[in-house]
């Protein structure tokens, strides 16, 4: 983990600006403030969350009137790596957060940084989850008091806490995408207002949510990767009782809330959705369900259709282990 040595100008920077410490990035919010503070947390391998929660972060400031920061996986020399496992920055962030967006994947922080995370769980902060965070934990050690969240213990705490962990993909990855369709007994929910049309090249995960969990999405799964792709006629063996299963009949769940309570008694309202690639954000309408989510699980009122036009310029890296941009800095992201 870095460690810097400066003093935090933020409230001295005029309404929607940019912070960037030497391993985080902040934004001060724009128009009226909701004097909430949303920390988002990047690291995964394959998905780019670097790239994609600066871009999150930056449109809920401006947009919404959020305070954002964005944590990352970061080598000791500032460049951010999202390889580096056991590095989370600035974890002193989620001691201030009202909510989290996050999408990371086997991670295996420092007992310091999991004390923070589940901290800020038992407050009782919302959380909205993204692709790979149903298996966010793997390596903890066995003597660690967070040893029961790496995602090979009996689901970890994405099964515990979101209510799905890893079990296979369900498309056919890089060949076959996803086409969301909206569960007819979840249509009213508010969580869904203005969300249409979305579609992402990311592949559809075989995933059953707990029992207590509110299906908004199912997942159609297409034979190809553009949006005009007709659905896949095919059958697959489920990984989770190797039972034949048409891949569209019924089509998996990829977005979906809970409200769990925590071991501090407190509860925590969860999105979480298999979707979320870099790439898959740039389609307006899953934008619009995270934005709901947060929304939601603040106590808000979710608009009737949130404004989520991207803020600058996003063309984000295709997903891919080890296709992740070589020497990136915060500068290149702000």
């Amino acid at each position: 983990m870095i460690r810097r040595t400066f003093i935090t100008l933020l409230a001295v920077l005029p309404l929607g600006s940019c912070f960037a410490a030497d391993d985080y990035l902040s934004y001060e919010p724009k128009g009226e403030a909701k004097g909430k503070h949303v920390v988002l947390l990047s690291g995964d391998e394959e998905y780019r969350s670097e790239e994609s929660m600066p871009m999150l972060a930056k449109l809920l400031s401006e947009r919404h009137g959020f305070k954002t920061t964005v944590l990352f996986s970061m080598d000791p020399d500032g460049t951010i790596n999202p390889t580096k496992g056991d590095s989370l920055t600035h974890p002193e962030a989620l001691d201030s957060a009202d909510a989290i967006i996050m999408l990371i994947r086997f991670r295996k922080w420092n007992e310091e940084t999991l004390a923070k995370f589940e901290a800020a769980m038992n407050r009782g902060v919302p959380i909205v989850a993204l692709r790979t965070s149903t298996h966010a934990f793997s390596g903890i050690p066995k003597d660690s008091k967070y040893a029961g969240w790496n995602w090979n213990n009996e689901g970890g705490w994405g099964k515990k806490v979101l209510g799905e962990t890893w079990v296979s993909h369900w498309g056919h990855h890089k060949f076959e995408a996803t086409q969301a369709v909206i569960d007819e007994a979840n249509a009213g929910n508010p969580v869904l207002h203005g969300v249409a049309d979305v579609f992402g090249t990311s592949d559809v995960y075989e995933a059953y949510p707990s029992a207590d969990a509110k299906i908004l999405l199912r997942g159609r799964v297409l034979a190809g990767m553009t949006p005009d792709s007709v659905a896949l006629d095919k059958v697959k063996v489920r990984a989770s009782d190797k039972k034949e299963q048409p891949v569209n009949d019924p089509m998996m769940a990829i977005a979906w809330t809970r409200e769990v309570k925590n071991d501090a008694g407190t509860v925590n309202k969860i999105l979480a959705t298999t979707m979320g690639a870099a790439t898959d954000l740039t389609n307006e309408g899953l934008r619009r369900l995270v934005v709901n989510g947060l929304y939601w699980g603040l106590g808000l009122e979710v608009p009737a259709k949130a404004d989520v036009t991207i803020v600058g310029d996003y063309q984000p890296t295709k997903y891919g282990f080890n296709e992740f941009r070589k020497g990136l800095k915060l500068n290149d992201l702000k």
